[in-house]
């Protein structure tokens, strides 16, 4: 199919207006038309090195408990008691009587 039959289909009866006329010579005044398209985004990524800083703040605790650790502390007394020999004879006497009851 010619380009000049192409545009012309849709009017088959005029090409007999045309006739005397050589079919490549003929070329229609066919406006130009422009149609934009939505556009395509398109990405490249690029990855380029950051420094952040994170602070971590350690918080130290220190827990103080309360245990009991036991010290002994002894006093002495001194006492001075009077024995007579005639109160030790008799006291003698007197225990091993009562031991003898029970």
């Amino acid at each position: 199919m010619n380009r000049n039959n192409y545009y012309n289909m849709g009017n088959m009866g005029d090409m007999g207006n045309v006739a005397g006329v050589n079919e490549a010579e003929f070329c229609p005044d066919c406006p130009t038309q422009t149609i934009y398209d939505p556009p395509i985004t398109q990405y490249e990524d690029y990855y380029h090195p950051q420094i952040v800083n994170v602070v971590q703040n350690i918080e130290t605790i220190k827990q103080h408990h309360c245990c009991p650790v036991y010290q002994h502390y002894y006093t002495c007394t001194e006492k001075n008691v009077m024995v007579s020999s005639v109160n030790r004879g008799k006291h003698a006497a007197t225990s091993s009587k009562k031991r003898s009851k029970k």
